[in-house]
């Protein structure tokens, strides 16, 4: 009996080891989709939310009234760039042609680089942090930029993040 028990301990414990290098050797993509208007990512995002999204602009106003952080917040904008590898983050155009940029709630869903370039509404929570130099590399690195632009990341900078509970392509 102690036999089957040490057995059974033994073939679960190597099960659960190749799964878990088979899981971590797999290589990961962004969600295969053409971003079609009406779709949506993670938490729906529905007419109403949409109907109250504001501009970019609006938002930076709104943060520096609020103290840096505004939750529950509807943003539209235009998906300038998205994570090349898994679809993870992506980026939003402002008014003034700067950028802001856009991760996923708990790292729960993942968006299509089909997306760049449509105009979204998006929910969450934004606020104004400062980026350290080795995040920007990091994040520069995943949108494959040149080495010369990595390289040339040198201070922290601060900028407005968002944590996206859902998006919606609008056009």
């Amino acid at each position: 009996m102690k036999f089957k028990a040490i057995l059974f301990a033994v073939t679960v414990s190597a099960s659960t080891i190749a799964f878990a290098q088979e899981t971590s050797q797999k290589k990961f993509s962004p969600p295969a989709g053409n971003a079609l208007v009406g779709d949506t990512y993670g938490a729906g995002v529905g007419s109403s939310v949409e109907s109250k999204a504001i501009t970019v602009e609006k938002l930076g106003k709104k943060l520096k009234k609020e103290n840096k952080k505004v939750e529950n917040v509807a943003i539209k904008g235009k998906v300038t760039d998205v994570c090349e590898k898994k679809g993870c983050w992506l980026t939003i155009q402002t008014e003034d042609n700067s950028q802001f940029f856009v991760k996923m709630k708990d790292y729960a869903f993942f968006v299509p680089t089909a997306l760049k370039g449509k105009n979204v509404v998006l929910e969450g929570n934004a606020e104004r942090k400062v980026i350290s130099i080795d995040e920007q590399k990091h994040y520069a690195e995943d949108a494959k930029k040149p080495q010369s632009e990595i390289d040339a990341i040198t201070t922290p900078k601060e900028e407005i993040r968002f944590v996206a509970n859902g998006i919606k392509v609008v056009n």
